[in-house]
């Protein structure tokens, strides 16, 4: 059956998404929802993107709305920085949720999102972003280690120094004082595909340009080489922190822009904010199959 589709593009830094309100009503049925992301991600034959945002109800009376994504290879992620702070803007500026503090549910968790908000218009978003875990079977990582950071990990001929963690999806942080010699595009699958990450991995690799300073790269799972990954710069300023190599509010530039990292401790664990801005692109309709 062929179906008219609206849609909004956006992106958070240049990484783009293609977003799709289902805030009232199912439109895309649980069973297509992988398909039709592949196809709407397809930048040669469709509209193009890293990933499709659903904005859905939410399935708890703990949260105000519900974000899904899913890559542009069809799966599912469960949860993304650059993504959610779109979603964030689409929600309030669509008049889907028009306050400045959302609480939205993930398939990690429920997330704290405050809005700055100038005439109307999302100009910020900060996201708590949760704690993070460095425990193996959390992330998940096949090693004997009670926590991997900073160990080396063999990826065919080449020796690469790691710090792994999730953030609700799990991340592999080198930090290299070269970043411009890494071949991102042909290690970067060598990494997520590794025989130490079951459920593959977002990699990054990362200079360091001050306490306070970062500059980072990503290949990031199911999609590729990004312009941005805003669960990757938290998970590179914890790294980062938890090494000694950071303080604790970190600037982290990326190919497509910048974002503020904070830390902060909860109990015995370390979380995160992250601040950033989202921009709508367009609005369009397309002919799709389902």
């Amino acid at each position: 059956m062929t179906t008219t589709l609206n849609f909004t593009k956006m992106h958070g830094l240049g990484n783009d998404y293609v977003v799709i309100d289902e805030s009232k009503a199912e439109i895309i049925p649980e069973d297509k929802k992988k398909a039709v992301s592949e196809e709407l991600c397809n930048r040669r034959f469709s509209v193009g993107a890293d990933g499709v945002i659903f904005v859905s109800l939410s399935t708890t009376s703990d949260a105000d709305i519900r974000f899904r994504i899913f890559n542009a290879d069809g799966s599912e992620a469960e949860m993304c920085g650059n993504g959610i702070r779109c979603f964030a803007k689409f929600v309030y500026e669509n008049n889907i949720l028009p306050v400045e503090k959302i609480l939205v549910e993930t398939m990690e968790d429920i997330k704290n999102l405050v809005l700055t908000v100038d005439d109307g218009k999302v100009t910020s978003i900060r996201v708590d972003m949760g704690t993070a875990t460095f425990k193996p079977d959390e992330i998940p990582m096949e090693t004997s280690e009670a926590e991997f950071l900073d160990q080396e990990i063999v990826v065919d001929d080449d020796s690469f120094r790691m710090t792994v963690l999730s953030v609700g999806n799990p991340h592999a942080i080198t930090f290299t004082d070269d970043i411009d010699s890494i071949p991102l595009e042909t290690i970067g699958p060598k990494i997520e595909y590794h025989p130490s990450f079951p459920q593959r991995i977002n990699s990054h690799f990362v200079r360091i340009l001050g306490r306070d300073e970062v500059e980072m790269i990503t290949w990031e799972r199911g999609t590729g080489v990004t312009l941005a990954c805003g669960t990757g710069a938290t998970s590179t300023v914890l790294a980062g922190y938890k090494l000694g190599l950071l303080d604790e509010e970190v600037l982290v530039h990326l190919p497509g822009g910048e974002l503020k990292i904070t830390v902060y401790h909860e109990g015995d664990k370390l979380g995160a904010f992250m601040e950033g801005d989202s921009v709508t692109v367009f609005k369009g309709q397309i002919e799709i199959n389902i």
